[in-house]
């Protein structure tokens, strides 16, 4: 499976779970520690720890394994899956770490082919509801 059929993989199994405000964007240009990122929010610690359950199950079935996953336990869970690197975040967790903004220069992916819903920008991302 290529990079961005595993982003595109991950993005829809994300959005099925009812994760919110998936986002994608490479990175491979940027940094060496991955191609491309994957972020979405949960909306409480037993979503996101659905999510995580979900996603490393559903991957696998791909035969996909992680090789790292850490802060299960946290608001900010990481699953590696060496190319791609996927954060689940509980929404004030990513607010304040804002990872879209400090990967600003990255290239968006469009996940509308995996039919997935573009999640809305960085900035208001932090300043909507609630």
């Amino acid at each position: 499976m290529t990079p961005i059929d595993t982003v595109k993989n991950i993005a829809k199994i994300l959005d099925d779970k009812k994760a919110e405000n998936i986002t994608a964007f490479g990175i491979r240009e940027l940094s060496i520690i991955a191609d491309y990122f994957v972020i979405a929010t949960a909306t409480s610690n037993i979503h996101a720890k659905a999510l995580v359950d979900d996603l490393e199950e559903k991957m696998s079935l791909l035969g996909v394994e992680p090789v790292r996953i850490e802060g299960k336990a946290s608001g900010w869970t990481v699953l590696d899956y060496s190319s791609v690197l996927v954060h689940i975040f509980r929404r004030e967790m990513r607010e304040y770490y804002n990872l879209e903004r400090l990967w600003a220069d990255a290239k968006s992916v469009d996940l509308s082919e995996a039919g997935v819903a573009q999640s809305a920008p960085a900035e208001s991302l932090d300043g909507g509801g609630a």
